[in-house]
């Protein structure tokens, strides 16, 4: 596969090469069997041969990685909870035994499961399958999703661009998961510390927000009435 892949981005440069690692990572996002590291690693090697640009490059990959996971998550919400039944085509890519196994990282890390996914090539879509099936909300899928994918996507392509003149010998090391598990803890350790001090604020506002409004529609107690001036006593 690698070998087939490198073939691809050989020839390939210019607004096409963008085009090419967008369409790949979007193939990667609905489960296609297609390393999605290697993928951003060749990215980061067509920047070391000046066939691209590294920023525009890192941002094609970042926008590949959401907009391809944003559709596997739409994918499960519309189509989750007939998958058991129907078969098909899905079925066949998010297995039962895949479903199962995403369930029980969903029980014991909760949503937080969404970041840590996107270093688990083997659960990685049907964890995004799975939160759109049991219909987390969009809002907090995204968030998760984005802070590893800001990650991802700039450090596997610039390490394509830095080494590309060793290849071969990246891609040996990140398919033997020699980067990816060093990448992976580091990421997913201060982004847990980050993200979780950042979401309990934001939760706490969201919460204060609604009792503030919850407040507000009470109505006003009603006030005593008094007397009418000038009115004599019976």
């Amino acid at each position: 596969m690698e070998q087939a892949l490198l073939n691809l981005f050989e020839n390939t440069s210019g607004g096409f090469a963008y085009a090419l690692v967008f369409g790949i990572l979007l193939l990667c996002g609905l489960g296609l069997p297609i390393p999605e590291d290697v993928s951003l690693i060749l990215g980061g090697f067509l920047v070391f041969e000046s066939k691209a640009l590294l920023v525009p490059m890192m941002l094609t990959g970042y926008l590949g990685i959401i907009v391809g996971d944003s559709l596997v998550f739409t994918i499960g919400r519309r189509f989750g909870s007939r998958i058991g039944t129907s078969g098909g085509f899905l079925a066949r890519i998010f297995t039962q035994e895949k479903r199962q196994r995403v369930a029980a990282l969903f029980a014991r890390h909760g949503e937080k499961i969404v970041m840590i996914a996107r270093f688990l090539p083997g659960v990685r879509a049907v964890t995004y399958f799975t939160a759109g099936s049991v219909h987390m909300r969009y809002s907090h899928f995204i968030f998760f999703d984005s802070v590893a994918a800001l990650v991802s996507a700039p450090v596997f392509i610039y390490l394509g661009y830095k080494f590309g003149g060793e290849l071969e010998q990246l891609i040996h090391a990140v398919r033997n998961g020699q980067i990816r598990v060093l990448i992976g803890l580091a990421v997913v350790v201060t982004a847990y510390v980050v993200v979780s001090r950042l979401w309990s604020r934001w939760r706490r506002g969201s919460q204060e927000k609604k009792d503030a409004a919850a407040a507000s529609t009470v109505a006003p107690p009603t006030q005593p009435t008094t007397p009418e001036s000038g009115r004599s006593a019976p």
